[in-house]
């Protein structure tokens, strides 16, 4: 079975159902959690669950523009992901935390 006949079986409906769930999941990693990683993990989640939403439209609609989309969001990702890492390490060699509510105090 190839990847079209998947997308033709299961309904379009689903995809927005399973990507709202991710998405609702980042942004409560987000909004709740104190530790960096987990923070820039769950942007990524909702990253990917928007990323699953065009490739379920852009194959739905039979346009591969979504898909093309979805590459270079990835990459953005992945050099968002590199940067923030980086300075996470730095912060914690200064700080020897990467809690957020301690990282507030850098500030001044």
């Amino acid at each position: 079975m190839t990847l079209l006949n998947i997308f033709s079986v299961v309904p379009i409906q689903y995809y927005i159902f399973i990507s709202a769930v991710l998405f609702s999941v980042g942004v409560l990693g987000v909004l709740f959690r104190r530790n960096a990683i987990i923070i820039f993990m769950s942007v990524e989640l909702m990253l990917n669950s928007v990323n699953l939403l065009l490739v379920a439209f852009s194959t739905y609609h039979n346009d591969a523009s979504g898909q093309v989309f979805v590459f270079f969001v990835m990459a953005v990702a992945a050099a968002e992901v590199a940067v923030g890492l980086a300075i996470l390490v730095t912060i914690f060699k200064n700080v020897h935390s990467i809690d957020i509510d301690e990282l507030k105090s850098l500030k001044n």
